[in-house]
């Protein structure tokens, strides 16, 4: 998994800027609710609903706010029906754009989701177009602080498969299925980390070495990001250093 794009420290740091404007918490709020649809409301025995409910912990999200939510998703309590919702195409540049989304309304989110790619210089593309581009793995971020054997010692165990050093920080990647038993690890070696997520990372990266570029895929990404119905989006972009240093992201 060596040399893939810094895209991941990027979207950590936006997520800690999305958490600042509320963003986050409305947005994670849909994810528990509809783990909690499909797989029901036990955390122990819903893999998908736990990773969910520790990541609105994560995000001090209020426990009565997640609790709500799990019985909106078991029907205990009334709610929206939202459904996921898969998006492919390219940003500028040609870079592969996967975004998820959770919706009650497809045509709704469709059309708004086409708009914003139409109109920021990119193009939606059929399913499957973008999708074999990606990989969905566990995705942990450290801190630059980190005893590097101990982690490498640690992760191993619990599946981990990689340690990558990203500069300001370290990523940690696994399976996905195996990325609750990596972060309960963790927590017993007393090891501490930024974030722990399911994520997409891309199987090859595209570098964006002009400054133009970089700011016109940033830019459909964040206007997508900010769409109400969109949870993520993931790109196959790599940002060179020194260009990454000059962007307030």
């Amino acid at each position: 998994m060596s040399g893939h794009s810094k895209w991941a420290t990027i979207k950590h740091k936006k997520g800690a800027a999305d958490q600042k404007r509320g963003k986050l918490f409305a947005k994670i709020i849909k994810q528990v609710e509809v783990a909690a649809r499909q797989g029901g409301g036990d955390v122990d025995a819903n893999p998908t609903l736990r990773t969910m409910y520790q990541k609105a912990r994560d995000a001090s999200v209020p426990l009565d706010t997640i609790e709500r939510a799990i019985k909106r998703g078991t029907g205990e309590l009334e709610g929206v029906n939202y459904e996921p919702v898969f998006y492919e195409g390219y940003a500028p540049a040609g870079i592969a754009l996967y975004v998820e989304t959770l919706t009650d309304n497809r045509n709704r989110t469709g059309s708004e989701i086409r708009s914003l790619f139409s109109k920021n210089g990119g193009s939606l593309a059929e399913p499957g177009a973008v999708a074999w581009q990606f990989e969905r793995r566990g995705l942990v971020m450290l801190s630059s602080e980190i005893d590097e054997d101990e982690v490498m010692m640690v992760a191993l165990e619990a599946g981990a498969d990689d340690l990558v050093d990203e500069g300001d920080g370290w990523r940690l990647t696994s399976a996905a299925g195996d990325l609750p038993e990596l972060r309960a690890a963790l927590d017993e070696a007393g090891i501490a980390f930024d974030s722990a997520d399911v994520t997409m990372l891309p199987t090859q990266t595209v570098e964006l070495t002009e400054l133009a570029d970089v700011k016109a895929v940033l830019r459909l990404v964040d206007l997508l990001d900010d769409n109400d119905d969109v949870q993520d989006v993931f790109g196959n972009f790599d940002i060179p250093t020194e260009i990454l240093e000059t962007l307030d992201v």
